[in-house]
């Protein structure tokens, strides 16, 4: 297999470079000597930041140029807000706009980037109660996986001109602020943790550092493209993962909330919750990862560092 890094200083454009994954992804990245490109909605505050509007389809495509990578992880936030019919849409347009805007600008270039990363999830395969799945799988029903579809579809430009990509579909991040564990953490630590609905459902998680860890791999293995799922390989039920929590954090874990209430008060979002997905990062490890924390007892560990 051809494994070939960036050359030293190469330029990486991230888009959504202020989330939980794009800035843990710029902080590794300029660890390591590379020069990061942030697109940004406000206006620029540094040489290191360029200004677009995803939605209205608009990008100095010569700020892009000579970029060796480009990483699209931009888009308003799944788990930050209740689902309602206008928030739904939100989702769904600063996806797809902004995917198709950005993928638009690199096929474009006269030196296109040698690959393209773009940001999917999990919520492709939808609901698939205790079956294993993995890439190979096809799309499943309802809000997420038609997005994931839409989304991952307004990549066609930049491959039908010839940059290789990589469609990334994460599982849960385990991190200490942000995503899903940037809630449940206090909850937990307060004694107010525990399963929810019946606790029988699968989730596909993945540890923040494994996230970026894997995004590099893809980026640097030019033999790499297509879908990869970024979930641990492992995935457990959602009482499983309490009673880690449990462990891990030395807390009693003796509450539940009923499934009832917790689509009285997440709304949509709470079929991401409550809905069973076992989700396999097959492709990833037949491409040679290796998961630095696979199980959830350390993915937890390593976000309370």
């Amino acid at each position: 297999m051809s494994d070939s890094r960036l050359a030293p200083g190469s330029r990486v454009a991230i888009a959504g470079a202020s989330g939980l994954i794009g800035s843990a992804l710029a902080r590794s990245l300029t660890s390591d000597g590379y020069e990061v490109i942030r697109l940004v909605r406000r206006a620029p505050v540094g040489k290191d930041e360029v200004q677009w509007d995803p939605e209205g389809h608009r990008l100095d495509a010569a700020r892009l140029e000579g970029c060796a990578a480009v990483v699209n992880l931009a888009g308003a936030g799944v788990a930050s807000r209740y689902w309602t019919k206008a928030y739904k849409e939100k989702i769904r347009r600063s996806r797809v706009l902004g995917t198709k805007t950005l993928a638009d600008v690199v096929a474009s270039l006269d030196s296109p980037p040698g690959v393209f990363v773009n940001g999917s999830a999990i919520g492709f395969y939808g609901d698939t109660d205790g079956r294993a799945v993995d890439e190979s799988a096809p799309a499943g029903d309802g809000f997420l996986s038609s997005l994931c579809v839409e989304w991952e579809g307004a990549t066609a430009a930049v491959q039908e001109a010839g940059v290789r990509t990589v469609l990334v579909r994460t599982g849960l991040v385990v991190a200490r602020k942000g995503g899903a564990w940037g809630k449940l953490f206090p909850l937990f630590k307060a004694g107010l943790g525990g399963r929810m609905g019946s606790g029988g459902q699968y989730w596909s998680f993945v540890s923040l550092h494994d996230e970026v860890a894997a995004i590099r791999h893809l980026i640097d293995t030019e033999s790499l493209s297509g879908p990869f799922n970024l979930t641990a390989p492992e995935p457990l039920t959602n009482r499983e993962i309490t009673e880690a929590m449990g462990r891990v954090l030395h807390r009693p874990t003796v509450l539940a909330t009923p499934a009832p209430l917790l689509r009285l008060a997440l709304g949509g979002m709470s079929d991401d919750i409550l809905g069973s997905q076992r989700v396999l990062p097959a492709r990833l490890l037949e491409s040679g990862f290796t998961f630095a924390f696979p199980t959830i007892e350390g993915a937890l560990r390593a976000a309370l560092r």
